[in-house]
C-alpha cells in the first residue's frame, strides 16, 4: 500500500496502515474475552479553496475503552454538492474498508476466537454521515447499498458515531 495511506491520533503520526492493524490487533490481545466493534467513517468541511475529508477507524472495546487513528484527505476545490460530498464520504470509507477486508478482519477475528464461549466478538461496520432527518435523508438507500454490498453492516445517525462525532471533530 502506497504511503500515502498515512494514518495519526493524538499519540502517533504517519502509521501505515500495516502499523494500524497491528495496534488494533495488539489492542485486542490485551483483552481477548471483550465483545468488539471496529468501526469506520468519514466526515468533511468545505472550506472556501478546498474540502477536507477524515476518515476514521474506531475499534472500541464495549463498555472498556477504544483505540483510533485518523487519515486526511483532500479535495483542492470546494464541493458544494451534498450528493458529491456525501459520495466521497462513502468512497473514503469504502476505500479503508476494502483494505481490512483483504485478510486483516480475519486477523483480528482469528484472535477473539478461541474465546466466542467466553464473550469474545467483533462487529464491522461503516458509519454514514446521512439521516432520516435533514437533506441526507434521500440518500440513505444509496449509500448504505454501497456499504451494504460489500458485506459490511452499514450505519446511519444516530448510530453513526464514528462519522458525525469523531471524524467531524478533526475537519475543522
Amino acid at each position: 500500500m502506497a504511503d500515502s495511506f498515512l494514518f495519526y491520533n493524538l499519540s502517533e503520526a504517519q502509521m501505515t496502515f500495516q502499523d494500524v492493524m497491528e495496534r488494533l490487533k495488539a489492542f485486542v490481545q490485551k483483552d481477548p474475552r471483550s465483545s468488539y466493534v471496529l468501526s469506520i467513517g468519514t466526515d468533511s468541511q468545505v472550506y472556501r479553496d478546498y474540502t477536507k475529508f477524515i476518515t476514521a477507524l474506531h475499534l472500541h472495546r464495549t463498555g472498556k475503552g477504544a483505540w483510533g487513528c485518523l487519515k486526511n484527505h483532500t479535495v483542492d476545490r470546494p464541493i458544494h454538492s451534498l450528493r458529491e460530498k456525501i459520495s466521497l464520504e462513502t468512497a473514503y470509507s469504502q476505500e479503508t474498508a476494502a483494505h481490512i477486508l483483504d485478510g486483516h478482519l480475519m486477523d483480528i477475528t482469528d484472535l477473539l476466537l478461541p474465546f466466542t464461549g467466553e464473550g469474545a466478538d467483533l462487529t464491522f461496520e461503516v458509519h454514514l454521515d446521512i439521516g432520516k432527518k435533514g437533506l441526507t435523508k434521500d440518500l440513505i438507500q444509496e449509500m448504505t447499498g454501497r456499504i451494504t454490498s460489500m458485506g459490511i453492516e452499514a450505519k446511519i445517525k444516530p448510530d453513526s458515531y464514528t462519522a458525525f462525532s469523531y471524524a467531524n471533530r478533526f475537519t475543522k
